[in-house]
């Protein structure tokens, strides 16, 4: 079992920055690849970002790329999102999750979910 709890979420004007943070506890983190989702309301979940489970590998969405990037502690069991150039169509409920294979662009993939944090980008 992992447990994912993210944090960081929270409001910002268009073009600000913010982090999210997602923190496991649990099996041995290195053993996860991460990945990111969004949930706007009327749009199905979207894949936002992923990382494997030493970080070699990392793949982004193409409305992100560029503009979020996806990083992680294996030592502090935390994966992060920087968002930088935020823009009002990212406002969505933002959710960590892993699996336990490799990195996976399909939410049906990922085994373990957090609950979500919101972000909101305002005009």
């Amino acid at each position: 079992q992992v447990q994912l709890v993210e944090s960081g979420g929270g409001l910002v004007q268009a073009g600000g920055s913010l982090r999210l943070s997602c923190t496991a506890s649990g099996r041995t983190f290195s053993d996860y690849s991460l990945g990111w989702f969004r949930l706007a309301p009327g749009k199905e979940r979207e894949f936002v970002a992923a990382i494997s489970g030493s970080g070699g590998t990392r793949r982004y969405a193409d409305s992100v790329e560029g503009r979020f990037t996806i990083s992680r502690d294996n030592v502090k069991k935390t994966v992060h999102l920087t968002m930088d150039s935020l823009k009002v169509e990212d406002t969505a409920v933002y959710y960590c999750a892993a699996r336990s294979k490799t990195t996976s662009r399909f939410w049906r993939e990922y085994d373990y979910w957090g609950q979500g944090t919101q972000v909101t980008v305002s005009s």
